[in-house]
């Protein structure tokens, strides 16, 4: 089918997208399946859930993988589990050594990774605590 999205001179750099409601899963072989009970296709039937930016992990571009099927963005990663390192550190809202202190991480608490860039991590105190950026340099992988 021949559009306005699918012609023109830039036409062989955009991507396809196809959506479909019958076939397998697309994602069959990965670590989540749904189970023959749970719908695997999402649509988009009504606007994203108002986020809370503070506790529930969602950036404009990435989310926890819990929020699938609730918010929308283009990517969602699976937390990576790590442990702060003696002396604690501070979790802040921004990733950078002067942005605000949301709160100090105990030496051994857990901290959710979910992206890694430059010196920082970005994630969740635990699984319900606050999100915000942590330094690399605090964090050991559990």
């Amino acid at each position: 089918m021949d559009d306005a999205l699918n012609s023109g001179r830039d036409a062989g750099k955009r991507a396809n997208l196809m959506l479909s409601t019958s076939g397998p899963a697309p994602f069959e072989n990965d670590l989540i399946v749904g189970s023959a009970d749970t719908p695997r296709d999402f649509a988009l039937t009504r606007p994203a859930e108002p986020v809370d930016p503070l506790h529930r992990p969602v950036r404009g571009d990435l989310a926890h993988i819990r929020c699938a099927g609730h918010v929308f963005v283009p990517h969602y990663a699976v937390p990576m589990p790590h442990v702060v390192l003696a002396g604690g550190a501070p979790l802040r809202k921004a990733g950078r050594a002067d942005a605000e202190v949301l709160t100090e991480l105990a030496e051994g608490a857990v901290f959710n990774v979910l992206d890694m860039a430059g010196e920082w991590a970005w994630g969740q105190q635990g699984e319900v605590g606050f999100v915000g950026y942590v330094p690399l340099s605090a964090l050991v992988a559990a």
